[in-house]
């Protein structure tokens, strides 16, 4: 016995909601599957066809027609080559996450997947409906099993597709990106192994869809779990693997395998992503954004700049009376040294008549912090004004830290369209402005060992309002990603006074993030669609 296929992983960015783009990529690769790689099989992702994750988009009776449509070209024009698609598929009132085998107008196998995640990201219970049998289909010779992502997360599906005759699994994903998830991937698949016995080939999409980031790093896996091959991740690109049989069964072909990403650079590389997608997906012809001279507004705009080149981008530097000269300095300085259209306007005047107008109300009060958000939503007016006129989308500049106790001035620097650095603790940001700085100088050096500062007020430091930043954002991980007590956290060797007063800002400050933009989820509870605490609540802590 020594039969063999080669196969081709499509690892491809696709758009919600545009079948016919999809479709007509879908066959676009499958055509240069088999002129180009002599393949015998291609596969696309999960839900290929619709996109992933479509949402409430599910439920729109044109949606299902468009994919029945779709599902008929691709099988009538893909020839000489069996083809492995993703789609919703429709059966009376219920809907699931399906997956075909086409080859030459014939149906070679369906599969529904079984397992139907319903945590952080994840809603599919919404939508579909659970498959129940395993799907195996033989390609010269070689039994092959059908497997769609959450599926090999758990015994069962793998099992039963070994029990009905697998010598391999395909398993096509829709896995979106968080801290390590590479590594997280590879385990668990290599943990399916050990107790099937056979191999696996792991394809995973690549892109940006809202808030999520898909990283690819498609994989191939040998029955021992070892890694045959391993595609770059963030790069769509189509990748050509070899199964061969013999009397010890089937084995991928050793092949390239990329390195795994250090994290920072991994975090970086989603956020460039998932940032380009976002504004090109959703038909937007640059970017602007406020450049304060701060940390966060300069890695922000280095990312603006990997993600859609300088000219693509615009920075506005909006001085007051409490902006410092090293601030100014430094903001012209990186906006020299990435290439990008660079203004200033002072927002004094905009100030003055803003307190003049407002000065009978307040008549009798003393300054407080209601005048040093008047200088905030100053520049979000200034800026969502520039947005307006030439239709660049605003990026707002917050981190994880400030949003999660309140740091941030509603209608102010929260106002724009999208966040990329959202889900990105202070302490993170310092380490993805290092990153970036060490494939060639974006930030100006100043901007990452000075003091943090809003600069609202003279002398101002983030420190007068929080702790320390490598106190706070432990925290922060500890309370928003793994859900620990104050008594847990404390336990950890923290101040119990500050983890109170750290966990009830968060508690207070919900409804700032309800109002906030979407951002790139890169850890594995962003604020957004995996985090719904109340906004009304009486919860106090300790607890």
């Amino acid at each position: 016995m020594n039969d063999k296929i080669t196969v081709a992983l499509a690892q491809l960015d696709l758009v919600v909601g545009d079948v016919h783009g999809n479709t007509a990529k879908i066959l676009e690769y499958a055509a240069r599957a088999h002129n180009e790689m002599q393949a015998d099989l291609v596969i696309f992702p999960e839900l290929s066809i619709c996109g992933y994750p479509p949402e409430d988009l599910l439920f729109h009776s044109g949606l299902r027609r468009r994919v029945a449509e779709a599902l008929e070209v691709i099988r009538r024009k893909v020839r000489d080559i069996a083809v492995v698609i993703g789609f919703p598929e429709y059966d009376g009132d219920n809907i699931y996450n399906a997956c075909a085998v086409f080859k030459d107008g014939a149906v070679l196998a369906h599969y529904r997947k079984h397992l139907l995640p319903n945590y952080r990201v994840f809603d599919e219970q919404r939508y579909f409906s659970a498959g129940r049998e395993a799907s195996v289909f033989s390609l010269r010779g070689i039994r092959i099993g059908l497997n769609i992502c959450e599926d090999v997360w758990k015994s069962g599906p793998a099992a039963a597709s070994r029990a009905a005759g697998a010598e391999v699994i395909i398993a096509i994903n829709g896995s979106p990106y968080e801290h390590d998830s590479q590594a997280k991937r590879e385990g668990v698949v290599r943990q399916r192994i050990k107790e099937v016995g056979i191999p696996v080939v792991y394809l995973n999409m690549v892109g940006g869809q809202d808030e999520l980031v898909f990283d690819g790093g498609s994989f191939a896996m040998d029955a021992d779990g070892e890694v045959c091959f391993r595609a770059a991740p963030y790069t769509e690109n189509l990748y050509r693997l070899e199964l061969k049989a013999s009397g010890a069964g089937v084995a991928p072909q050793s092949a390239e395998v990329v390195p795994i990403l250090s994290t920072e650079q991994s975090v970086y590389e989603a956020l460039v992503c998932g940032t380009r997608d976002y504004v090109r997906k959703n038909g937007f012809p640059g970017v602007i954004l406020g450049l304060s001279g701060g940390i966060d507004s300069a890695l922000v705009l280095s990312i603006a700049c990997d993600a859609l080149g300088a000219k693509q981008v615009r920075a506005v530097m909006m001085p007051f009376r409490y902006t410092s000269n090293m601030s100014q300095e430094d903001a012209a300085k990186q906006a020299a040294l990435l290439g990008v259209r660079y203004d200033v306007i002072p927002i004094l005047p905009i100030y003055d008549a803003t307190v003049g107008q407002l000065k009978k109300i307040f008549e009798g009060r003393a300054a407080d912090v209601t005048e040093e958000n008047i200088q905030a939503r100053c520049r979000g007016l200034l800026l969502m004004s520039i947005s307006n006129k030439t239709g660049r989308m605003l990026l707002t500049t917050g981190n994880k830290s400030e949003m999660a106790v309140g740091y941030a001035t509603l209608y102010g620097d929260m106002a724009g369209g999208f966040a990329p650095i959202k889900d990105c603790s202070k302490s993170l940001v310092y380490r993805l402005a290092r990153y970036r700085n060490s494939l060639g100088e974006a930030i100006p050096e100043r901007v990452i060992t000075r003091p943090p500062s809003a600069e609202l007020r003279a002398n101002q430091k983030d420190t007068d309002s929080l702790p320390d930043y490598d106190v706070l954002d432990p925290i922060l991980e500890a309370f928003i990603e793994k859900d620990m007590s104050v008594d847990d956290i404390v336990a950890t060797g923290f101040d119990k006074e500050i983890v109170v007063r750290v966990l009830e800002l968060v508690k207070r400050n919900e409804y700032k993030r309800r109002q906030a933009p979407p951002g790139i989820r890169i850890s594995n509870r962003a604020f957004g669609r995996d985090w719904r605490y109340p906004i009304t609540s009486r919860y106090t802590f300790p607890g």
